[in-house]
């Protein structure tokens, strides 16, 4: 079975100036875990739900202060959101960022025409969830996840 007999033909995604915001609006709406991003024809990145949120990740020694089970209950609730050190501009920024300032590149793509056991050896290998499938020109055609090769197995396609 050919990866093109199980792909996804209709790609969604997104450009380089996306912002992350619009981006995580595009992946709930469409329910979908990850997009590549294209400029023109041409695949330039790829980028994931974990991507986005890696960006949420804390240093272990920020110096903010979160409260242990005990303070909660001991520690009026207002007084414990005017101990937070969290700021909403941290969050505020990151959403207006664009998406090359997140995305993975380069980006691993298979041809159309490879097997799916290529396709599966290639996410395994590479531990990754989707494949952009591309032409012998390299263009964007399709998409391939770990779904869509389960499901053409199923079906027999």
């Amino acid at each position: 079975m050919k990866v093109v007999d199980v792909m996804n033909p209709t790609v969604i995604s997104v450009t380089p100036n996306t912002t992350v915001r619009e981006c995580i609006k595009l992946l709930r709406e469409n329910k979908i875990s990850g997009v590549p991003v294209v400029a023109g024809r041409d695949i330039v990145g790829i980028i994931t739900e974990n991507d986005i949120l890696s960006l949420l990740e804390i240093p272990e020694h920020t110096g903010y202060w979160l409260p242990s089970p005990l303070e909660i209950i001991e520690v009026p609730v207002r007084e414990i959101i005017e101990r937070l050190e969290l700021r909403d501009s941290m969050s505020e920024d990151m959403g207006e960022w664009t998406v090359d300032r997140v995305m993975k590149k380069p980006v691993h793509t298979i041809d159309g025409d490879a097997d799916i056991e290529t396709a599966t050896e290639h996410m395994i290998r590479h531990k990754i969830n989707r494949l952009p499938v591309v032409d012998a020109a390299g263009q964007l055609i399709g998409i391939v996840t770990r779904g869509d090769i389960i499901r053409g197995i199923a079906e027999g396609s």
